[in-house]
């Protein structure tokens, strides 16, 4: 178990990876590299997620886990709404598919409106973060 001092450093840092990787996702956005713009948008939605994880006690070594663990304690708890957990998924599939997927294709149509919720969905998990 880490202690309160470790954890908040780790908390700083997945913050700032998710903001980094924001940044990262507009970079993207603005080339039209549309696969990897939904990668970034997914990570950067997921560390931020990770930190709000480590912040509470709880820890995931995959992104299922971490999915989980998100819908049980944040989002059946109201703390997070299911609108917000439904774009986190959506980031995910998208992400998913852009990887792994044959006949896939992203574009700006499924990519570049999803910029404004991520941002939006990072600065709700800071804040509850920070309420902390």
């Amino acid at each position: 178990m880490i202690g309160k001092e470790e954890r908040d450093v780790i908390v700083k840092y997945r913050l700032q990876r998710a903001h980094e990787t924001i940044v990262e996702a507009k970079g993207n956005i603005e080339m039209q590299y549309w696969y990897a713009a939904a990668n970034r948008l997914y990570y950067a939605c997921y560390y931020a997620v990770l930190g709000l994880l480590i912040k509470n006690g709880y820890s995931s070594r995959t992104h299922n886990g971490a999915f989980g663990l998100f819908g049980l304690y944040f989002v059946k708890t109201g703390k997070i709404s299911a609108e917000q957990n439904r774009l986190f998924r959506n980031l995910y599939d998208l992400r998913q598919s852009g990887d792994y997927d044959e006949m896939f294709e992203a574009d700006e149509e499924s990519v570049k409106p999803l910029l404004e919720p991520a941002e939006k969905f990072i600065e709700t998990i800071e804040n509850l973060i920070n309420k902390n």
